[in-house]
């Protein structure tokens, strides 16, 4: 039976903001409670009211479940509201009718012992009176209604959007991996056409980072002792494949331990001055790295020099390809606004990036 009610009803506890079964004789009965104390202590009679209020129970229950769970996915869903508007005031005049015969025949013939003389017939003041008592109770309970049933639509959009916001960091991220492979692959060849003797020992690397990226970078965040060493695991490759003409400074202080940032998200910083500082110049060639953690906040920072070839309108950092604007989109999706700091720009012959970033 009470299977058959939670079906009647939409009624699912499972779910967050659904009215179970319980919620609806709770409100009832508390409901029920107050009026009949509320109209005994007006008459000074319990058993009056007790009868007067078991009868209006049955009117108000089934015009408030007439209305929000027929009338209004009906019609107010649906826009027909002046249909809606008709429906209502039709369904309150029935009821009314069948009010003022049960009150009559069952409790009293003075129908409306509240009102400013005895009342044995049904009239238009009476009519009022009781209708729009009746619209108060259905408004109430509709309004209950209408919040539950916001509550739930506006979580399942907040689900909606976390998804797709996780989605799209997830997609993010798989398009740094080929990017980063690609270009460590050409490192590769390159070195595999010259016979190095270094191939080995770069193959070596990068598999260890292909590891890292396999099983390391799922979650949205990773710790920041792991991925300042996987970094420097890059590193190691770009030494590997430049030798003396490379000297990389990489300097951390604070406390990196138990702090955690987005996977995989300062790479392309360091990525694009290997490819954009070293590959394009002659000679000793010097790329700062700094990691600093001050409170909960990482300070990072990474400098190259700028070729001489470069037309400084074409830098890097400009809004193009996968690299910076991935970085971007990913910092906007990933943190809040107040959680980051990312300044990109060329001094004394420097590319320089300034990022400070919650790492909390």
């Amino acid at each position: 039976m009470f299977q058959k009610i939670k079906e009647a009803l939409h009624i699912t506890p499972d779910n967050n903001y659904n009215i179970t079964l319980k919620h609806h004789l709770i409100f009832w009965l508390v409901y029920f409670i107050f009026t009949t104390f509320r109209w005994g202590s007006y008459f000074n009679d319990y058993v009056y009211s007790f009868k007067t209020t078991v009868l209006g129970f049955a009117i108000h229950m089934t015009l408030c479940y007439f209305n929000i769970y027929f009338l209004m996915p009906k019609f107010v869903y649906k826009r027909k509201y002046i249909l809606y508007i008709i429906l209502v005031i039709a369904s309150l005049y029935v009821m009314l009718l069948v009010k003022f015969y049960l009150t009559y025949f069952l409790v009293s013939h003075n129908v409306w012992p509240e009102g400013p003389a005895v009342t044995n017939e049904l009239t238009f003041n009476y009519a009022i009176e009781m209708m729009l008592g009746e619209l108060y109770v259905m408004t109430f309970v509709a309004a209950i209604k209408v919040t539950l049933d916001w509550l739930r639509e506006h979580k399942k959009l907040v689900d909606v959007e976390k998804l797709q916001l996780e989605t799209e960091l997830r997609f993010l991220r798989t398009q740094i991996s080929p990017h980063f492979f690609f270009n460590t692959l050409n490192n590769i060849y390159s070195l595999s056409v010259e016979k190095s003797d270094k191939t080995p020992k770069t193959i070596l690397k990068l598999s260890e980072l292909m590891r890292y990226l396999l099983h390391e970078t799922k979650q949205k965040r990773q710790s920041l002792t792991n991925e300042i060493m996987y970094l420097q695991n890059y590193v190691d490759l770009e030494r590997i494949r430049y030798g003396d003409a490379l000297n990389v400074s990489i300097n951390i202080s604070g406390d990196i331990e138990n702090k955690q940032i987005a996977p995989m998200l300062l790479l392309t910083f360091i990525e694009n001055s290997f490819k954009h500082g070293a590959n394009k110049n002659l000679g000793q060639i010097n790329i700062d790295i700094d990691f600093k953690v001050v409170d909960d906040f990482l300070y990072f920072r990474i400098s190259n020099p700028i070729p001489s070839t470069t037309n400084h309108d074409q830098l890097w950092f400009q809004p193009k390809g996968i690299g910076i604007e991935n970085v971007k989109k990913r910092l906007e999706l990933g943190y809040n606004k107040e959680d980051y700091h990312l300044d990109l720009k060329t001094e004394h012959n420097q590319y320089i990036v300034n990022l400070k970033i919650k790492v909390q």
